[in-house]
This record gives C-alpha cells, structure tokens and sequence, in this order.
C-alpha cells in the first residue's frame, strides 16, 4: 500500500507538475505564437490574393488549408520551452527584418494595397517559391498534389530551397527598394542636369545677342571667335612665321642699341630669310618647301638673342612702340581708302559716258518736231501720280523710270518729270524718245533753262559764286596727296556744287500747278506700286519719308553743329534723321509753310559753313524739322551702296532699296549681291547698249 501510494504520491507529483507546466505552455502558445501564425497566415494570403485576383476561389481555399495544415506541423516538435524560446527570437528577428524594410505589417495595410509597385511584385514571388520550398521538403503528397495544378500556379512555386526564409526576403527585398531608390535618383540627377544645361544655352545665347549690339565692326583674321582657331594646327606655321619676324625686329632695335652688331646681322639675316619664304602666303598651304627650315633657323637665332638680350620692360616698350606704329598705319591707310573710294564714286564709267555721248549727237539730228513727248496734257492733271527726278545718269534713270512702271497696276495714271543739265539734257530726251515709258507720261527740262533759279534769289548760287568757296574748293596750295587729301574730298563732289542736288528745295516753283509729287532720287530701284503713298494722311505735315534713327549715326547731331548757339538752340540733337531718296511731299502745305522761305534763312546762315558742311541732308532736317511725317520702313530701305549686312528679306518685301553710298550699282566698286536687283530693269541687248560695250 506504502508502495503503491508512494508511487501513486510520485505519479500524482508528476501530473501535477506536467498538469501545471501544460497551462503555461497553452497560454504562450495561445498568447504569442498562435496570433502570430494567424496574421502571418493571412498576411501571406492576403498578399497573394490582392495581386492575384485571377486565381479562382477554389484555389484560394486549396491554399488557406495547406497552409493551416502546414503551420500545425510545424508548431508540433516547437512546443518545449527551450524551443518555444528559440523561435520567439527567431520569429522576433523575421518580423524585425521585415518591418524594418516593409514598414509596419498589419492586415489593414495589406488589405488597403498600399504597398510600392516593386514589393507587391517582389514580396507575393517570394512568399510563393518559399512555401513551395516547403511544402517540397515536409510533405511530398502534397507537393505531388500541388504539382498538378495548372502550370502558372507551379512557376509561381518554384523558387529556391536552402537558406533562411527571413534573409532572402529581406536581401531581395531591400535590393529591390535599393535598385528603385538609384534609379529615381538617376532620372532627378538627368532633370537636374537638363535643367542646367538649357539655363547655360539661355545664358549664352543673351551673351551672344548683347555682344552683337555692342560691337557690329568685321572681326579680323586673327580674331578669337574665328573659327581658325578652333583648331591649333590650322595655319599654324604662317602664324608662328609672322610672330617670329615681329621678334626679330624687336631683338634688332635692342642689338643696335647695345651694339650687338653680329647678333644684329644675324637677326637682319634671317627675317630677309623668312620675308621670302612668306611671301603673300595666307595659308600654310601655300608656302614653299624651304619654309620650314627657314622657321627653324630664325627660331634658333631668336633663342640667342633671347639669352643675350631678352628684358622684359624693354621688349614691352618696343612692342608697345611697333604698335602704334601699325596703327599709324592702319589709319593712314583707311584714309588712302577713303580717298579711293570717293574719287571712283564721282567718276562715270566709260560705258555710261559713251551711252550719254552717243545719244546726244542722235538727239540733236532729230528734227524738233521729233523731239516732243505725247501726252503732254498729263503734265499739270493734279489727278494723276506725279514723280520728280533730278539726274545727270541715262542708266541710272531709265532704271528708276523702267521699274516703276513695270510695277505700277495703271501705268497710264503715272506721270514722270525729269530736270538734268546742260550736258545731259540731249541724251535724256533721246533715250526716252527711243524707250517710252510705255501709257505713262513723261517729260524733260533743263535745269539750265530756269531763269528764275539765280544767284539772287538761291543763296546757294551765290555762295558757290563767291571767292571764299572757290578757295575752298579749288585752291591750288590744298594738299593733293591720298591721305591728305581725303578729308574734303567728299565735299568736292560735282554734286553738292550742281544746282540739280539742291532743285529739291524748290519743287512749288519747279511744278506750281501740283497739290502731290513723290521725290525719287537716280540711285534707288521701285519694286511694289506706289500709288498707295498718295492716299498716305500726312496729318498736316510737309515731308513724308521714312525715319533712318534707327542707328545712333542717324540722328541730328551726326549732321548739324551742336556747338553753334544757333543750332543747339532750336534743334534737339537726339531727334530722328530721315531719308532722302523718296520723299512724298504736300506742295499746298509746303507754301503754307513756306518751306523754300525757311530754306533760304538757314543757308544764308550757313554761308562760312559754321552749321554744316555742304549737302542737301542737313538743310533738309533743318527745313523741315517738326514737319516730316514717318513712314512705313517697308516703303523705302536704304544701305545698298554702303551696307553688306541688309537682310535679304528686307529688301525683297521693301517698295523702294536706295543704293546710298560710294558703292552705287553701275560701278565696278558696286557690292556684287545687291546688283542684280538693279541690274534687272536694264536692257543689256538695246543696240546703243551693246556698241557703248555696257553689259551686266
């Protein structure tokens, strides 16, 4: 009895103290890891299914109860204490690891699908291949069974079977986040970058802009922004040449005051040398086989000289002095330019000249009842379209005449009158007697034939008459050379001494019968009709031409004497300059005004030339100062026979180009590009064109 109720004592010790170890076991399988298994389940499950709604409801039950089943087997052998402890800390480790790079795991946030589009991807493969893994290794029936489902449910199993569960989806996981966090910085990197290239394009192309309105001077051969010198080896032997024999010269001046005399020779020697060798070269094409060794040679001469002679502040004072040499030089030779250019615009080519000649001898073999012009009835009919042209040139105004009226849409209605001189008048007739303007009217006078136009009444007449003018332009003791002589040249033009510059100041008295008249010089080209500028609404002014301020060089003070008290006293010095050339002018408003009257006051003032040189541009900003209404730039653009830079669009779309400057078309000095639009109203195969050997 002792024995049995000692072992049933021991017995009933033993289920007591399993009876009270199992409730503790129970209540952390119930309180810990039997809620973990439940979220983690259906966390799992909830994965799967957000990303997965193809899958049908059947499978989704198959798998819920594979994975119950496989959660119980796996609790089982994990119910001791040590065991229990063991994998509370390796679970703790798993939802650390997962949190960590997943955020906090809850079913509300699976639920909601607020995963990123790469863990949704990555998180549900992973889930997939490991409990395939698993269910490989633990139970192979089910795996078999498994395995027969379809394929796409296999492939997304499949996945690796060794490692640890929590390492590889944290590894891949967080290379994933890795791999799309690089990449976004990548793609804010390249915007960043884009960014700041369009800002630097910006920039640059305003510096670009800025620096063309501040210098429009031709940048020479040696400027940086050439594109020579975006490559060191173009040319790079004639620049080293030349660098060489400015060297040279400089080491010569400092041996000969020293008294280097060998050294001198030497030096004298080889820039004689290399002077030859250059020759006119432009390229290092062009130079000869010997220069190389002539380089070569002068380089190992300037390296002596170098040791010998070399001081800085002494080889900067001869540079510094050779320099404004070459600018001395430079100047002098614009001035030989200048001078050049002014004595080819005055002259006439042969081929015009022989033109003139010819047609004046014909002119006057003509009986005179030959030498009238039909329609002369036009001539005073305020009705039609009136032009004034003053020319001594028969090419320049059968140009001017010939383009008007191929582009006028009713040429019967134009009206053109013609003043030349003595010397011309012949010839002009005759050219338009054989060339009529074809329904349009037109007529001829001489200018000589104005007995109203005399010293007494013009002050210009007088001052040309006057001894004080006569010594300023023909005294034989003014200097003759090229450079000397180029200052006044400009003014010794025929003409600013020919009454027909300045008959544009007496255009009332010239046509008293005409309320219009459009002012046309010899050198301008009429592309458009012109009829529109007789509608034009002056708005009660006088002159209506088209404003030339555009360019600081155009405004009052570049023509006028501001320091003269009278000038600075009536006109402002920034006010607009205007164009001569076409000139729409109101005759009634002129007499109104008595625009000839304000003419005369300014030129008697001006008889020492005090107020301005002479010309017709100055007197006509004074005269009709306040009095000149803008017109559209589109009627009238100038710079042809001074300015290579026009856009070509401007002058096609302009009504009127005026060839103003030296380089007028029908000389051989003529910009190549802008004749042709003058060229083109020419009939090079007239016969008196082809004996007088005039062709394009």
């Amino acid at each position: 009895m002792a024995l049995k109720r000692g072992s049933s004592g021991l017995g009933t010790q033993r289920n007591k103290s399993a009876g009270s170890s199992f409730p503790i076991v129970i209540l952390i399988f119930c309180s810990f890891l039997a809620p973990l298994i439940f979220f983690v389940g259906r966390g799992l499950y909830a994965s799967t299914s957000v990303d997965h709604n193809d899958f049908s409801t059947t499978s989704s039950k198959q798998d819920i109860d594979w994975r119950e089943r496989l959660a119980l087997q796996q609790i089982k052998p994990l119910l001791t204490k040590e065991a229990i402890i063991m994998h509370t800390f390796q679970v703790i480790d798993i939802i650390k690891a997962s949190t960590d790079d997943l955020g906090p795991l809850s079913l509300d946030s699976l639920k909601k699908n607020n995963l990123s589009a790469s863990w949704k991807f990555v998180g549900q493969e992973i889930v997939a291949k490991k409990s395939a893994a698993d269910a490989k290794v633990n139970k192979p029936n089910q795996v078999a069974a498994a395995d027969s489902k379809p394929e796409i449910t296999r492939g997304k199993r499949d996945g690796p079977v060794d490692g640890d569960h929590s390492q590889f989806v944290d590894s891949t996981a967080k290379s994933a986040r890795r791999q799309l966090r690089e990449r976004r910085r990548e793609k804010r990197a390249a915007d960043l970058v884009k960014r700041d290239d369009d800002v630097t394009v910006k920039l640059e192309n305003a510096a670009i802009e800025r620096s063309k309105s501040v210098d429009s001077s031709v940048l020479g051969k040696y400027s940086v922004w050439r594109k020579e010198t975006d490559n060191d080896n173009t040319d790079s032997t004639v620049r080293l040449m030349r660098d060489q024999m400015i060297m040279a010269r400089v080491y010569i001046s400092i041996a000969t005051m020293k008294k280097k005399l060998d050294l001198t020779r030497d030096l004298q020697a080889r820039l004689k040398e290399s002077q030859r060798a250059l020759g006119d070269s432009g390229s290092d094409a062009d130079l000869t086989r010997s220069a190389h060794e002539k380089m070569k040679a002068m380089g190992q001469v300037l390296s002596k000289a170098r040791e010998q002679l070399y001081d800085c502040k002494l080889v900067t004072t001869k540079l510094r002095a050779m320099l404004q040499s070459a600018d001395e030089q430079v100047r002098g030779l614009k001035r030989q330019s200048t001078f050049l250019s002014q004595l080819a615009a005055k002259t006439i080519p042969n081929g015009i000249h022989c033109l003139s000649m010819r047609l004046t001898i014909d002119y006057y073999l003509l009986p005179p009842e030959k030498r009238k012009f039909p329609r002369s009835e036009n001539l005073e009919n305020p009705a039609l379209f009136h032009y004034a042209l003053f020319s001594d040139n028969v090419l320049a105004a059968s140009v001017v005449v010939n383009s008007t009226i191929v582009n006028a849409k009713e040429p019967e209605k134009h009206v053109f009158h013609l003043v030349s001189d003595k010397l011309n008048f012949g010839a002009m007739n005759m050219w338009f007697l054989l060339n009529p303007p074809g329904k349009a009217t037109i007529h001829v006078e001489n200018v000589d034939e104005f007995k109203w136009l005399n010293s007494s009444y013009c002050p210009v007449l007088r001052q040309l008459e006057s001894a004080a003018m006569k010594e300023y332009y023909f005294k034989a003791s003014h200097p003759n050379t090229l450079s000397a002589g180029s200052s006044n040249l400009k003014y010794r033009n025929p003409k600013y001494l020919s009454m027909l510059n300045h008959l544009r100041f007496y255009l009332p008295q010239v046509y008293p019968k005409l309320n219009k008249i459009l002012f046309l010089d010899d050198d301008i080209v009429v592309q458009k009709d012109l009829t529109g500028l007789w509608s034009v609404d002056l708005h009660g002014k006088v002159n209506g031409a088209v404003e030339t301020c555009g360019q600081s060089f155009h405004r009052f003070d570049k023509y006028l004497n501001f320091s003269n008290p009278h000038i600075a006293r009536n006109f402002d010095p920034n006010a607009c300059g205007w164009a001569y050339g076409m000139n729409m002018f109101d005759l009634k408003e002129w007499k109104k005004q008595d625009i000839t009257g304000i003419y005369h006051k300014w030129q008697n003032m001006n008889e020492d030339r005090v107020l301005w040189k002479l010309g017709t541009l100055p007197p006509g900003l004074i005269t009709f100062y306040g009095l000149t209404h803008p017109l559209d730039k589109s009627w009238h653009v100038l710079g042809l026979g001074y300015n290579p830079s026009i856009d070509r669009s401007d002058i096609e779309n302009a009504a009127v180009v005026h060839y103003n400057g030296n380089m007028k078309p029908w000389l051989e000095l003529a910009m190549t590009k802008y004749r042709p639009y003058w060229t083109k109203y020419i009939k090079f195969d007239h016969p008196y064109m082809r004996s007088c050997k005039l062709s394009e």
